[in-house]
């Protein structure tokens, strides 16, 4: 019974990490080579992809000024955004990101 009520625990808090933050990542057809494609090896996230050339509307809903942009919600507020640079690259690195997933995550405990 212990075992049993410490999965459940151990399976509630994970399914609240992921529905706490979620990584949006906006791009556009045209930069395809730019697309960040380690964020599907981030943890205790979900990830989301956007095509700004299919959904435009998002650009002006989440003030995409330049792709590809990462943005990090927390509870559905955003906490952390990362831009290109002017070579339209991302600078910020797997690391960077999962040590802020982990410290939104840690500072709800």
């Amino acid at each position: 019974m212990k075992l049993l009520l410490t999965i459940a625990l151990s399976t509630l808090l994970t399914a609240t990490a992921y529905s706490q933050v979620v990584v949006k990542h906006f791009n556009a057809s045209w930069n395809k080579p730019h697309k960040v494609t380690w964020l599907t090896k981030l943890s205790d996230c979900s990830v989301k992809y956007y095509d700004l050339t299919k959904y435009p509307k998002l650009k002006t809903k989440y003030k995409i000024v330049v792709v590809p942009t990462i943005i990090i919600f927390v509870d559905g507020e955003e906490k952390k955004r990362y831009q290109a640079n002017i070579m339209m690259e991302i600078d910020a690195k797997q690391e960077d990101l999962q040590e802020f997933i982990d410290q939104s995550i840690m500072s709800n405990f």
